[in-house]
């Protein structure tokens, strides 16, 4: 029985360790990285109160070092979908109905264990499984993850403080249900944080949840499931399955209990998905909540005023961070003409510095992309601008899978804006550079506007106020996240709300109070004291 209104901590966003020589941190996780090499782990899939392991089992391998197996996971069916939804169906009742601050406590211990004992087993899950540096993994596995938690208890429990106002006689009041059914949560491959952010977030307002990682996630993805449990939420809330996409989806999307889909991912895949819901829209309990972030072609337009070792700065971090596979990666570039040269000169010689292998290796900047489909995919990007007439390859270009899926940063100049590496996704190490007479900064922000469907990020690098104004006005709509001078990624909880609209998404912004209000449905209560015992209003009486 609640007794009172608890108040939940206020939030700050974690702090992000150096992992400096010598430092405690830096020690640990490389203890970590060699436990974890040496033993292979057997990763089952987590259905109601069992760990289910079948006979399909898949190789685990980082993408950097193709020869060596981490584990294995327990690839699921048909029949895993079902159960997995009946565990959520089952253990919705119980759960929506623990206390709010009970429900709290358990995301909260979360963070905290992620932000000190298993630190470290974050970080080397998603730096072996996911080929990431140890800086790109503490940003993304350890402090985005921590804050998505901490931070999305602060933001439910505002929401839950916002009532309507009362007349005289009367209580009004404002319930704050989750939805009405099981939540489905696919997630990407790339960033650790949205692989738990999207089940948790639903979870965290009374949803149960059946969570579909990307295979290239699991390893991180079994390591924070393994961490929930630890801190106390209960079997079924989240069932963490390993299916295929068509599978998954020709189930979860034809059941009456359908309610909502958390996704990142493809566009295309995104589209399918709406498609599919849409066909099934009569069959459902309720009209089912679809949130998704994904893909994206993102931008930095230059002014004639910049800097140039801004510029340079920010596209050499902003497009190759993690091998340039984050939604939010600078792509496409728009260079004034004035600058051209010196821009150019200093990708080159930074692209050219960058050191690239594997990730226990502290001083590589870059490593392998994920997979042997993507390093096909963006080989076939830079083979293009290759053959073709309109463009050329002013640096990097090389690709190798011998030993791992290694791309080597690339950056294309075209002499066309509607080239296709200016306009398609790539989500590798590719950066495309235009440049464009200086004195028409105008009509080259119409330009960018219309190369791409998508609207996620993109930035305006400028010394000149005025020019900052027009970009910020007439790119209103080319960017759910805009940057000014500075590089379109690294969004931060609480900071800079995530998302993007046009091809890239709803929107919904993950890391703020507007993203768990689609996991939400409210009904109003109003109670009168002392209700009337006659039809009749003053005015029908006589005079």
């Amino acid at each position: 029985m609640n007794t009172g209104h608890y108040s939940m901590p206020i939030p700050v966003n974690e702090p992000i360790l150096s992992y400096a020589p010598n430092s405690v941190e830096k020690l640990r996780l490389k203890e970590v990285l060699t436990e974890l090499k040496s033993t292979q782990v057997d990763v089952p899939m987590y259905i109601g109160s069992k760990e289910v392991r079948t006979n399909n089992k898949v190789a685990i391998r980082p993408p950097h070092e193709r020869k060596h197996i981490l584990g294995y996971f327990h690839a699921g069916e048909a029949k895993h979908v079902k159960q997995a939804i009946d565990a959520a169906l089952a253990a919705k009742s119980d759960w929506e109905a623990m206390p709010w601050e009970s429900r709290a406590a358990i995301f909260l211990r979360a963070a905290d264990l992620i932000a000190t004992k298993y630190r470290p087993y974050m970080n080397g899950t998603t730096m072996l499984g996911q080929s990431k540096t140890v800086f790109q993994a503490e940003i993304d596995s350890a402090c985005e993850l921590i804050d998505f938690l901490r931070f999305n208890v602060h933001f439910l429990s505002e929401i839950y403080l916002q009532q309507p106002i009362s007349g005289p006689g009367m209580h009004n009041r404002l319930e704050y249900r989750p939805l009405e059914g099981f939540v489905l949560a696919i997630t990407p491959f790339n960033f650790t944080a949205i692989g738990g952010n999207l089940p948790a977030s639903a979870a965290l307002c009374g949803n149960t949840v059946v969570w579909k990682p990307a295979n290239t996630q699991i390893y991180s993805a079994q390591m924070f499931m393994r961490i929930m449990k630890e801190a106390g939420l209960p079997d079924g809330v989240i069932n963490l399955i390993y299916v295929d996409g068509p599978t998954i989806g020709s189930i979860c999307f034809s059941h009456r209990d359908f309610a909502g889909v958390h996704f990142t991912g493809s566009t295309g895949v995104f589209n399918q998905m709406w498609k599919s819901i849409g066909e099934n829209i009569s069959s459902y309990k309720s009209y089912p909540r679809i949130v998704g972030e994904t893909g994206g072609k993102d931008f930095v337009m230059v002014h004639r005023s910049a800097d140039p070792e801004v510029v340079a700065t920010a596209l050499l971090r902003g497009a190759f961070e993690f091998q340039g596979q984050k939604c939010s990666a600078a792509s496409r570039a728009y260079i004034p003409s004035n600058l051209a040269a010196q821009v150019k000169r200093k990708l080159i010689a930074g692209v050219k510095s960058f050191k690239m292998g594997s990730v226990e290796d502290f001083s590589n900047f870059i490593t392998a992309v994920i997979d042997e489909k993507s390093f096909n995919n963006i080989k076939s990007f830079i083979d293009k601008a290759k053959r073709s007439s309109k463009a050329n390859v002013i640096v990097g270009g090389n690709c190798d899978k011998t030993k791992g899926f290694f791309v080597e940063p690339t950056v294309i100049e075209t002499s066309d804006p509607k080239f296709v590496t200016m306009c398609e996704e790539i989500f590798g190490p590719v950066l495309t550079i235009y440049i464009y007479p200086e004195k028409k900064f105008e009509e080259t922000l119409t330009l960018l506007d219309e190369t791409s469907p998508y609207a996620l990020t993109g930035s305006i690098i400028s010394q000149d106020r005025a020019s900052i104004d027009l970009a910020t006005t007439k790119l209103r709509n080319a960017a759910g996240n805009f940057y000014i001078n500075d590089k379109p990624t690294g969004a931060v909880v609480g900071q800079q709300p995530f998302g993007g609209a046009r091809a890239s998404g709803t929107n919904d912004k993950a890391g703020s109070i507007i993203n768990l209000y689609r996991w939400l449905s409210a009904r109003t209560v109003k109670e009168t004291f002392n209700p009337p015992t006659d039809y009749r209003y003053p005015f029908m009486l006589a005079e």
